[in-house]
């Protein structure tokens, strides 16, 4: 009985049919695994880039658009900002941008209003006007200056029948700083951009490799024309107003 079962042992030892399959079997977890990681990590570095480069067109296009008046000054309109909002939509359509995430259009700007009345009329640096468009709200989502323009809240200023320009008008002394980083200021007499973006990544192979991350991103470009910053025209035919109490796609 002991002689049979060492030879079995001894043959069993010898014995290298199925051994390729069996090592594939026992590695493949692993290589997949690390391939899929590996896929995982290149599809989070595009979305950072995409996002970032989306983020600059948007505040670049926003810095030039409007239409030339006749005291040869650009008139920036809601149809144009509505453009190019649509622009940044169907440039992050293949990532869902504005299902899962959340733009924010602020002018900085640093101009003398006609309401302007302390120090003598000077300007201060000022949030004028925000657009926004995206279906995420919420922390983490919406702008740092969140704001409706039918809103009155802190030391934003509520469009009235009185002055039906001002709408959102958020006083920056110190200009804008994301996160600590150093301020942003406009130019006296002109006006920056400022682009936020929020997006809610969506892993490739689920949650098990890599969590959902909150990928954030700003941009701003200094106004390129002379831009003509008392308002926000809407000529007719009036164009919808992406304010920033809107939710959507």
């Amino acid at each position: 009985m002991v002689r049979p079962l060492r030879n079995f042992a001894g043959r069993l030892r010898q014995d290298r049919r199925g051994l390729a399959m069996l090592e594939f079997a026992l590695g493949a977890p692993l290589v997949i695994a690390l391939g899929c990681y590996g896929i995982e990590m290149s599809n989070l570095a595009l979305v950072n880039m995409r996002v970032s480069q989306i983020a600059l067109n948007l505040a670049d296009n926003a810095s030039r658009v409007g239409a030339y008046s006749n005291l040869a000054t650009q008139q920036l309109r809601e149809v144009d900002i509505n453009d190019i909002l649509q622009a940044a939509r169907y440039q992050g359509d293949g990532i869902d941008l504005t299902t899962n995430g959340r733009i924010t259009i602020s002018s900085l700007e640093n101009v003398a209003q006609s309401y302007d009345t302390a120090n003598n009329g000077a300007p201060v640096q000022r949030i004028h006007w925000q657009r926004c468009i995206g279906a995420k709200s919420g922390s983490g989502f919406d702008g740092q200056f969140k704001a409706n323009v039918a809103t009155t809240a802190g030391s934003v200023v509520a469009t009235s029948a009185s002055d039906p320009n001002r709408g959102f008008d958020l006083p920056l002394p110190s200009g804008i700083t994301d996160n600590g980083t150093a301020p942003i200021q406009a130019p006296g007499g002109a006006g920056v951009i400022y682009v936020e973006i929020n997006y809610r990544t969506t892993p490739m192979f689920g949650a098990w490799l890599s969590a959902p991350q909150n990928i954030h991103y700003i941009a701003s470009y200094v106004v390129r024309d002379r831009r003509d910053y008392t308002q926000i025209y809407n000529p007719s035919p009036a164009a919808t107003l992406s304010t920033c109490n809107l939710y959507a796609s």
